[in-house]
């Protein structure tokens, strides 16, 4: 790979990351309720670390470098979900929503 192509492809993918963890700390920020900043908390600092870690990858390209970079996602993956789910069952239980936001609440009848 030519070294401007490299350049160009580090560049996309630390400025893709950069955007969306910017855009998770807006979102926490601008949302009103904890359930709309867990989203906003999540999904783009997935794809924001999926952006770096891949940068690095390409960078350092190895066998141990692509192995930690993929174990890395995987896990954050797994576990950033279960912990926004935990955190909004905690908020619900303990009432720190705002319920004329939600369009659907399956444990009201609980």
């Amino acid at each position: 790979m030519s070294a401007v192509l490299h350049d160009v492809l580090t560049a996309i993918l630390v400025l893709a990351g950069g955007a969306m963890c910017l855009a998770a700390g807006i979102g926490l920020i601008r949302f009103p309720d904890v359930l709309s900043r867990l989203h906003a908390a999540t999904k783009p600092q997935i794809f924001g670390l999926m952006a770096v870690t891949a940068d690095v990858a390409i960078n350092n390209f190895s066998v141990g470098t692509v192995t930690l970079v993929v174990a890395i996602v995987v896990f954050q993956a797994l576990t950033a979900p279960m912990a926004a789910h935990l955190v909004g069952r905690a908020a619900y239980e303990t009432e720190h929503l705002r319920p004329d936001l939600l369009i659907v609440d399956e444990l009201k009848d609980r």
